[in-house]
């Protein structure tokens, strides 16, 4: 029986000074930045040597072969009880359970078990404190034999039955919750207060909350010191008393690279942009190493304080790296019923001149025998160049050539682009290039080239807990291409917003949403280039209608109806996806989109699609597969099938 009946803390070596009458101690060890690991002994005087047997009967029993039974019976029964316990607490106590965890995995070796059955006592305990609960007894039953009696050489032939009880006993309040002496600005937990429920993990919290507010104040050092903690069984209390050492302010100084092979380190420098001589700041040493991070050039970057300040007041800081591998290679695969298949593959270098530049050239074959137009042919080369200019602003080189076959029109397009991107904050990224565009249609109204200056830029903020399969968060993309016309083309400007958002309703349900949005101002209809005119359909769009197949039709000299893009456009697309296992999950969608000639919405068509998919998730994400019918508009083609990697949106 394990049954602690009131537990100080004490770390000054005279721990029985401070201990009240029929209080149980554990003396004074160092504890780091944790006041409740300092108890390396929590039970009734003479069971502390069982406590201690449950690391020695497993090294022992490992180390010396043949000491255990050499088979065992399985496991029959395990019980698991507290009686008065409430819900949360017992749903704690049983989800934490060793036992309940050997059980579920099959355990039978009967040393297994009883090391199982020995670790119960602190793993419940431990729950018990984390509720506030410090007068509780805890029973661990080997075929009607307490676990603790076991000697460490002592292992049963066979285990059938173990009975687990938990008496969570009256909940502690805290008598004294304190913290000292805090930084300026620093809140502790709304619980730690006298009155309130006396949580162990309340006591951790304050003081990480108490050295992270030195910390931010430029005092690297802080660290726990002294603590008093003592649980008063008979007044139902907790006396809490945590001292800070908040340590001398530092300054940084200069960044100390280790494991740098092929990075140069001035870029390294200038990519973490650590503020040498300026007070020591944790945000700013996490950032320094997440846009370093943020690079690919690393598999892995660790920060390490020294312990102990320079004689000038400044505080080393190492960084040490281990590098990616150089060169990384990929592909990808899209099959749909009228558009055909898809393929694309990519070669990525992480450092092509020390620098940590990624050089990326992508290549892309699409309408693979599909039955509504013909073949495209993507080539795209770029260079990404980060901590240009700023620390947080990426130079960024593109070109692009690419062949597209639609139902009434081909073109053959080229696009090169300058431009930086920035960081204004963990959310919020903004990007302007300055280009140049020239592409040749031809359709029934015959060849026209079109050429323009390009200014693509937008604003993309990002709340999405993951990029390939969000279940919460939101998602916004505004852009704006402004182009001036040079030969073929007047000048206007596209504008575009993609809005999604996420938010699960229940256990494994997340329902998504997603409005997109597109004008083309100031031009012309036939005088704008065709890659910034709008068409729906397909994947990206509406699923259930045929790949961009919904757009603005004209009637050419020789009479035939020929489909171009709009200039205005909406797509709305819902979601409700169900996870029916960890890895597979089924959706249900419904997708409409709008086209029309005008720039604001007007005088254009609706279509629409639904359908159901499967989803079976991997490493790089969702495998999909999408059924889906045409609910609206004269644009389907029957039931459309789609399969891909990743989420619709």
């Amino acid at each position: 029986m394990f049954a602690p009946t009131a537990v100080q803390f004490c770390h000054s070596r005279g721990a029985a000074d401070c201990l009240p009458p029929g209080s149980v101690q554990c003396r004074g060890m160092g504890w780091g930045r944790d006041p409740l690991a300092a108890c390396g002994r929590l039970s009734r005087p003479g069971l502390g040597r069982a406590a201690v047997a449950v690391v020695a009967i497993a090294a022992v029993a490992w180390m010396w072969p043949g000491l255990g039974p050499r088979s065992a019976a399985a496991l029959e029964t395990v019980e698991f009880s507290a009686p008065g316990a409430e819900t949360a607490l017992l749903s704690g106590l049983r989800a934490s359970s060793v036992v309940l965890e050997a059980e579920r995995a099959g355990v039978t070796d009967p040393q297994e078990l009883l090391a199982a059955a020995k670790a119960e006592y602190a793993r419940m305990v431990g729950v018990l404190f984390g509720a506030g609960h410090y007068g509780g007894t805890v029973s661990v039953r080997i075929d009607g034999r307490e676990a603790a009696e076991f000697d460490p050489l002592e292992v049963p032939r066979s285990i059938g039955r173990i009975e687990v009880t938990v008496d969570p006993g009256p909940v502690f309040a805290f008598s004294r919750a304190e913290v000292a002496p805090l930084a300026p600005g620093t809140e502790l937990p709304a619980g730690f207060a006298v009155g309130e429920t006396a949580r162990s993990d309340l006591i951790r919290s304050a003081t990480r909350r108490a050295v992270d507010g030195w910390r931010a104040a430029s005092h690297a050092l802080a660290e726990p010191g002294g603590q008093r903690i003592v649980a008063d069984h008979r007044a139902g209390t907790l006396d809490a008393q945590v001292e800070i050492l908040p340590g001398p302010p530092v300054r940084f100084s200069r960044l100390v690279v280790r494991g740098n092979e092929r990075m140069r380190e001035n870029r390294v420098h200038r990519i973490a942009d650590l503020p040498e001589g300026e007070p020591f700041d944790p945000a700013e040493l996490e950032a320094a190493a997440q846009r370093l991070r943020r690079t690919g050039s690393f598999s892995s970057v660790a920060m390490t304080e020294a312990s102990a300040p320079n004689p000038d007041g400044t505080l080393e800081i190492t960084v040490t790296m281990v590098e990616a591998p150089l060169r990384r290679f990929g592909f990808g695969a899209e099959v749909d019923t009228d558009e055909g298949g898809r393929l694309s593959a990519f070669w990525l270098h992480r450092n092509l001149l020390g620098g940590a530049e990624r050089f990326r050239v992508e290549g892309e074959v699409g309408g693979i025998g599909g039955s509504i137009s013909g073949q495209d042919f993507r080539l795209a080369v770029s260079l990404a160049r980060p901590a240009t200019f700023t620390r947080e602003t990426t130079l960024n080189l593109n070109a692009v050539a690419e062949t597209v076959s639609e139902r009434d029109f081909d073109v053959r397009r080229f696009f090169a682009t300058a431009g930086v991107s920035h960081r204004f904050g963990d959310r919020l990224t903004g990007d302007l290039a300055l280009g140049y565009l020239v592409e040749q249609t031809r359709d029934a109204f015959g060849r026209q080239t079109r050429e323009a200056v390009i200014l693509p830029s937008g604003l993309r903020w990002d709340t999405r807990d993951d990029e390939r399969d969000a279940t919460r968060g939101i998602y916004l993309d505004g852009r704006a291409t402004p182009f001036y016309g040079i030969r073929g083309a007047d000048s206007g400007a596209q504008l575009r917003l993609d809005a999604r958002a996420y938010r699960g309703v229940a256990e494994r349900v997340v329902l998504a949403g997603r409005l997109q949005l597109g004008s083309v101002v100031g031009s012309r209809l036939n005088e704008t280039p065709r890659e910034f005119l709008f068409l729906s359909g397909g994947s990206g769009t509406v699923r259930g209608q045929p790949y961009r197949v919904l757009g603005v039709e004209q009637i050419a000299p020789d009479g035939q109806r020929v489909r171009i893009g709009g200039r205005g456009f909406a797509g709305l697309s819902g979601e409700a996806r169900v996870g029916v296992t960890d890895t597979i999950g089924v959706v249900g969608f419904v997708d409409a989109g709008y086209v029309s000639a005008s720039s604001f919405l007007e005088d254009g068509e609706w279509h629409a699609g639904a359908g159901i998919g499967l989803r079976y998730r991997t490493g790089i994400g969702p495998i999909r597969v999408d059924l889906a019918a045409p609910v609206q508009g004269d644009t389907g083609n029957g039931v459309q099938l789609a399969i891909g990697i990743g989420q619709a949106f």
